[in-house]
């Protein structure tokens, strides 16, 4: 018996027709715009979706402006808590202190505040950035008015005082910025 030799591998023509792919890819929804203007190449990148269209556009200097809040909340919370006297001779021009325990309890505050700063300073989700920003605008403004309050009891004007009411005046409106800056809506491209 002579053993019978199988037929030859037949290429399937449907596939490369170029009429019958656009079919095949007509049917699965591939290759055409969809409501937001983008062409997916094949399905699973229109399930899934776009990356592109999640990255957060930061505006310049933002990333500077995350860490150099990281650091001067970290930085006012460890002088808070190891030299209390010293920070607030700093602020409050030679008056004395009367009890160290609020100015600590004001350094751990700020470690809390300074360690939500840190991890932000990592993340790109725009969510998070928007909130540690709007953290910080809101904390300068509370401290802003406190500091005014204080100074309207006490009658005590010094320039370190002075100093520190513009300088929170600045920073909340560099955080409002930024904060509105990651908010808006990207241009299409």
């Amino acid at each position: 018996m002579a053993a019978k030799q199988p037929p030859p591998l037949m290429k399937k023509h449907s596939q490369t027709d170029l009429v019958s792919r656009l079919k095949t890819r007509k049917i699965l929804g591939v290759g055409g715009e969809d409501d937001d203007g983008e062409v997916h190449r094949s399905k699973i990148s229109q399930v899934l979706g776009n990356e592109i269209k999640f990255a957060v556009r930061e505006p310049l200097g933002l990333r500077v402006w995350q860490f150099v809040s990281a650091v001067l909340f970290s930085g006012i919370a460890i002088m808070a808590l190891a030299f209390p006297d010293q920070l607030y001779d700093a602020v409050f021009d030679g008056a004395q202190v009367t009890s160290k325990t609020p100015i600590r309890l004001y350094g751990g505050a700020l470690l809390s505040i300074s360690l939500i700063m840190w991890n932000a300073l990592y993340t790109a989700e725009k969510v998070i950035i928007r909130w540690t920003l709007l953290t910080e605008a809101c904390y300068f403004s509370v401290q802003f008015l406190v500091v005014t309050a204080t100074l309207a009891e006490t009658g005590l004007v010094s320039e370190g005082i002075l100093l520190l009411l513009a300088s929170r005046l600045l920073f909340v409106a560099i955080s409002v910025y930024y904060y509105y800056q990651v908010g808006r809506k990207p241009k299409k491209v």
